[in-house]
């Protein structure tokens, strides 16, 4: 009997994803109804499985270590701290993205429902990356926010530069996974299990000279290093970031980031936490080479969005810093620094996202000249988020570096510290050729931005957060320490 496997009390546990399934699936059936002028009710169908789901998450808050069993009883997935506190970036990120979406895609005259019911299956993938304690179901949440992804960057079907940007990550993105599951299979042969506290067990048995332990260690290090687009897996993201639509390259650049890293922080921690040693010298230099290759390539960009895909992987190489000092602190500091990030880096692509017009792409950075004279509103939370990005105080952005910084000190890892601390005085030279243009440059253009409601609650949120993260960052700080309660 199913019964035996499956508890009534179990499904509770998957829920928040089977409501965004179902209301992914309504709004395919429902767009077949809608005509042209009323296409928004499928972005307004997309917010309600969200706000759903969230609501369900919130439920659960409480009832944490709840588990959805396998057939093994080992489990497959786990409602604790982790997946709630993750959860609750991956839903706010689509909220966000779905806002910014509305009025990006009336005028790209791309305004169909499948857009938001690929952004509601790829949050389905994110949840269960976030909560998966069993190699299949992670590898099966990884592939439905892979897939989703791959067609949300390609949907501009008349835009040559999105089909080819979609081209390329599938390419490159199918040839991780491969590298992934082969690593997985390394994994499963040395424990005969796919639940990852009866592999982490296994791996500890066998010590870190163990050959095949090293080969899954490698293959499973190179293959989430691409997904996070950490040096040298990283030459996707600038082509995807700047041929995607805009709104999805904010999505990619912070939700399935945040994601990347939950699988990251699963799979360091539980499994190959026993040979740490295996790994903490080649996350060290990884870690600091995408700092500077990311920082240093960012200097010479034009389009802003390859500019913040460039500063993107330099970011990574910030929150790899914390798993390499491996303390609490630096933990927290993944933690705090993933928020924060999705929040600063959502507004500055709102704000970019509001310069497309019929005529203008508005993604140049020549593009934002004299954007404060003609909309100073949008040129001065662009100048926030810049300064988030950053790392200047009083934004979030200043917090979450000093977390990391406070961990490579704490553990001895002061040349670490110390070329952090160099390469933030890089950013600001790059991220301060966008505020030149706006604030010291003649308009290129007479006329206003005309920002759609989507946006400027979009830009409301995300300046708000950012600016509250670094004024009374205790709330985030808290909530940052209960996520890592799993990994204690």
């Amino acid at each position: 009997m199913w019964t035996d496997f499956f508890q009534p009390e179990d499904f509770v546990a998957i829920v928040p994803h089977l409501e965004l399934t179902i209301f992914a699936c309504g709004i395919l059936l429902l767009d077949f109804l809608l005509d042209a002028r009323y296409k928004f009710v499928s972005a307004i169908t997309a917010l309600l499985g969200v706000a759903f789901s969230g609501f369900q998450i919130w439920r659960l808050h409480d009832r944490t270590m709840l588990a959805f069993r396998g057939t093994d009883g080992g489990g497959l997935i786990v409602v604790d701290s982790f997946f709630i506190y993750f959860s609750f970036i991956f839903l706010l990120a689509t909220a966000l993205v779905i806002l910014m979406s509305i009025r990006y895609l009336e005028i790209e005259k791309e305004n169909e429902g499948e857009y938001y019911s690929l952004i509601l299956f790829a949050t389905v993938g994110m949840m269960l990356l976030a909560g998966g304690i069993d190699l299949i179901t992670l590898f099966i949440g990884l592939e439905l926010m892979a897939i989703s992804f791959y067609l949300l960057t390609g949907f501009l079907r008349r835009d040559r530069r999105s089909n080819e940007a979609a081209i390329k990550y599938f390419l490159l993105g199918v040839f991780s996974s491969g590298i992934l599951a082969y690593g997985f299979s390394l994994l499963y042969g040395i424990s005969g299990s796919t639940n990852i506290y009866r592999i982490a067990e296994a791996v500890r048995q066998r010590g870190p000279d163990d050959p095949i332990v090293f080969l899954a260690t490698i293959t499973i290090a190179a293959a989430l290093f691409f997904k996070v687009a950490a040096v040298p897996f990283h030459q996707w993201a600038p082509d995807v970031y700047e041929g995607a639509p805009t709104p999805i390259t904010a999505y990619i650049s912070v939700a399935s980031k945040a994601a990347s890293f939950a699988l990251l922080l699963r799979l360091f921690l539980i499994p190959l936490g026993p040979v740490r040693t295996n790994w903490e010298d080649i996350l060290a230099v990884v870690a600091v080479a995408t700092m500077v290759i990311g920082n240093l390539a960012a200097l010479n960009q034009d389009n802003i969005k390859r500019l913040l895909a460039y500063s993107s992987i330099g970011h990574v190489g910030y929150m790899l810093l914390g798993l390499v000092a491996g303390n609490e602190t630096g933990r927290t500091g993944i933690a705090v620094y993933i928020f924060v990030y999705a929040m600063m880096t959502l507004g500055a692509f709102a704000v970019v996202t509001g310069m497309r017009r019929s005529n203008l792409i508005g993604d140049r950075i020549e593009d934002m000249r004299g954007l404060f004279f003609k909309n100073p509103v949008p040129a001065t939370l662009m100048i926030i988020f810049l300064l988030s990005l950053t790392g200047i105080p009083p934004t979030g952005g200043f917090v979450a570096k000093y977390f990391i910084f406070l961990a490579l000190i704490q553990t001895g890892h002061y040349y670490l510290a110390i070329i952090a601390a160099l390469y933030v005085a890089v950013a600001l030279y790059y991220y301060f050729r966008i505020v030149v243009a706006m604030f010291m440059d003649k308009p290129r253009e007479p006329g206003k931005m005309e920002l759609a409601p989507g946006l400027v609650a979009t830009l409301a949120i995300t300046v708000v957060l950012t600016l509250a993260s670094g004024i009374y960052p205790e709330p985030l700080i808290r909530f940052a320490q209960f996520s890592m309660i799993p990994f204690r």
